[in-house]
């Protein structure tokens, strides 16, 4: 994914006839043609052989965004998302994935991969008929021989995308139907991929990918117990790249550079490039989960973890990102970390999250969401970044500081740098969106016994529980045990701790209701229809089991104290519940070229940056909330503003536009003590997120 990496990288089920299967639906379904109610199908748990996930995701319709969030879903359909067809060619009508001659590789994939989501989650009937042209020509576009897509090229991985898609498609293709196209179109493909893989195995992107092959093929599993579906996924995981073993003795400490790399000689598709690779480790991150499922090894289901913590140990960032621009940087918040990263990690931690249920993974999928994601993004979300940096005094045309990107890495535009985010951004908000709460199994893995005065017998293999994974407004309509349940969650968090969950089933129901504690919510406190729970413990899910009624009401509080969190050379970076806190720099757009319905900018800042903290504890800190404004994640509407003192710090500039490295803290200044005031990160588009430290005097 950076510029010299060329665009052109490189049956199972007999009873598919006689169940109706092979049926085609209309070519396309009417703008008109919304659907009226979601389709209740439960969630699919996992079959044996395979070991059982923490939680289950709900299919996409259960999952209605509401409040603030759906502004954000709205906002992003309005703008870049909803219009980059008309405007952008490698997703227009001569896309290869619409039988065209244009970009037949990842884009058209990468788009549909976001837009299905976003489309069918704000029931916008327009974005709808776009993503239903992308459907109809792949799912009619399969050979005799199995493979589908572009006939131009046979690469494994853009079918890799292509698959993520279809399945989310499937769960909400018709309110009370399925596309009956779906499932026959994978059991082909996937017959056709164990018979050609011995001959021609993963290669470049597709082998350093294959966790995302397999979790379609795992799926379709899940649905239709084929056992030759885990021969494939064995075949895969034996194909490619072992990145739980490369994690068991990390060998990438340092900042990777083009010449670490040999890129001068056409290296860039080679292992080292590779496994370096930014967006590769990102969709990484969930390849030992998935492979657990098969393996039953808990050093496969702790994987995620155990990448992030070398990751943060030798790259990591204050927003939660590690480095990558492209490839691992170090631990200089001056450094960047390229959006496609940031969404397919985002996606990794769902999944992962599912299948291992530790709820760090879901304090790392809120940092995530609620700073890097809009943190890249323009205001109105015409524009987007390449590469975003927690310390970011300047987006112009500069060669320093990346790794192996180019000159328009941190612009904002329509396709900064490489057109791959352009095309895979989408995913971001609209998957966020769809993985706030999860199915459970019962109480303990089952549900037995006396709950409450109601005996349960044993719920023959159904789950029986919900699960808040992570906080943002929405409401759910699922079933648990063939009982509708309606949910609903109220909630200004990120920005304020108070959570309001209503639980409304249809009938009177006893279940688990699990509640994700963040480890920094120290003093959260939990109530039920007004009556005292239990203090939860931080860093663990709070389970109230109870026979729910209509309109039980449960409210969550997390503390928001301002917590100092250590960084690179001493640094400091402040934090409030999952947000981060930056120093918002003056900006000055520049336009440097109209992009269609879109353009390319520059950011000049215009007052100076450079300061050092005297606050040392989050009493020196002082704490603003003002009302949820339209556009919460940006400047003119921050609801939220922290201040403390500070000093200017001379000795620390800018070179060429990037902020040089941190000086090592303590520091000393004979500037005047100013109060300085902070802004969620996302909302600065120039910040300081890392600040020195001032020395303290006694």
């Amino acid at each position: 994914m950076s510029p010299n990496h060329p665009q052109n990288r490189r049956v199972f089920l007999k009873q598919l006839g006689s169940l109706g299967l092979l049926t085609t639906l209309p070519a396309s379904l009417p703008a008109a043609a919304l659907p009226a109610s979601p389709n209740l199908t439960p969630a699919a748990k996992n079959r044996a052989p395979l070991a059982p996930n923490a939680f289950y995701p709900l299919p996409l319709a259960h999952i209605k965004p509401t409040g603030w969030l759906r502004d954000q879903l709205t906002l992003q359909a309005n703008s870049l998302s909803g219009h980059l067809d008309e405007t952008w060619p490698d997703v227009g009508p001569n896309s290869g994935w619409l039988g065209g001659s244009g970009e037949s590789w990842e884009r058209g994939p990468y788009y549909l991969d976001g837009l299905i989501p976003l489309a069918w989650q704000l029931e916008d009937a327009r974005l709808i008929a776009k993503a239903q042209k992308f459907i109809d020509w792949t799912l009619n576009s399969q050979a005799p021989s199995g493979l589908f897509g572009p006939a131009t090229n046979d690469d494994w991985w853009p079918r890799m995308v292509m698959l993520k898609a279809i399945t989310q498609y499937y769960e909400h293709s018709l309110p009370t139907k399925e596309d009956p196209r779906v499932l026959p179109l994978m059991a082909r493909y996937f017959a056709y991929q164990l018979a050609e893989l011995p001959k021609r195995p993963l290669r470049d992107w597709g082998k350093f990918r294959w966790q995302d092959n397999a979790l379609s093929v795992l799926w379709l599993y899940n649905r239709t117990g084929d056992p030759r579906l885990l021969d494939l996924v064995r075949l895969l995981h034996t194909q490619g790249y072992d990145w739980v073993a490369e994690f068991a003795n990390f060998p990438y400490k340092e900042r990777i550079t083009a010449e670490y790399l040999k890129l001068d000689q056409d290296q860039g598709l080679k292992d080292l490039a590779l496994a370096t690779h930014g967006v590769n480790n990102g969709q990484a991150l969930k390849s030992g989960p998935v492979w657990s499922l098969l393996s039953g090894s808990s050093a496969d289901r702790n994987g995620t973890e155990n990448m992030l913590a070398a990751l943060d140990r030798y790259h990591g960032l204050p927003n939660g990102m590690f480095s990558c621009d492209e490839h691992l940087a170090g631990p200089n918040p001056s450094q960047g970390s390229e959006f496609c990263t940031v969404v397919e990690a985002m996606f990794s931690l769902e999944q992962a999250l599912a299948i291992t249920g530790s709820p760090a993974l879901g304090d790392r999928l809120e940092q995530l969401a609620f700073n890097a994601l809009p943190g890249t993004l323009a205001d109105d979300m015409w524009s987007h970044q390449y590469n975003q940096q927690p310390n970011q005094v300047e987006c112009s045309l500069l060669h320093k500081p990346w790794t192996t990107d180019g000159p328009e890495s941190n612009l904002f535009g329509l396709e900064p740098n490489f057109g791959c985010c352009t095309a895979n951004f989408h995913q971001g908000w609209p998957k966020f969106s769809a993985s706030l709460f999860m199915a459970s199994p019962g109480i303990d893995g089952q549900v037995n016994g006396q709950i409450e005065g109601q005996v349960e017998g044993q719920l023959n293999g159904q789950l029986e529980g919900l699960a808040a994974l992570a906080y943002a407004p929405c409401q759910v309509n699922t079933t648990l045990r063939d009982t509708p349940i309606h949910l609903t969650q109220q909630t200004n968090y990120p920005f304020s701790g108070a959570i309001r969950i209503t639980v409304s089933p249809a009938a009177p129901l006893s279940f688990p209701l699990s509640l994700r504690i963040p480890a920094w919510a120290a003093g959260a406190t939990l109530s039920v229809n007004g009556q005292p729970q239990p203090a939860p413990a931080p860093g663990t899910f709070a389970k109230i089991t109870r026979l729910w009624k209509s309109g039980d009401r449960v409210e969550l509080t997390l503390p928001m104290e301002p917590r100092l969190v250590p960084g690179f050379h001493g640094s400091v970076s402040i934090h409030r519940g999952p947000l981060l806190f930056s120093f918002p720099i003056g900006e000055s757009w520049v336009k440097l070229r109209d992009r269609g319905l879109t353009a390319d900018w520059q950011i000049f800042p215009t007052q100076p940056w450079n300061y050092a903290l005297a606050a040392t504890t989050p009493k020196e800190i002082s704490t603003h909330v003002g009302d949820l404004g339209p556009l919460p994640f940006s400047a003119r509407h921050a609801p939220v503003h922290l201040q403390l003192q500070a000093r200017k710090l001379p000795a620390w500039r800018a070179e060429d536009g990037v902020a040089n490295p941190l000086p090592q803290s303590p520091v000393t200044s004979t500037e005047p003590l100013e109060t300085i005031t902070l802004i969620p990160y996302a909302a600065a588009k120039l910040r300081i997120s890392a600040f020195p430290q001032l020395q303290q005097t006694t």
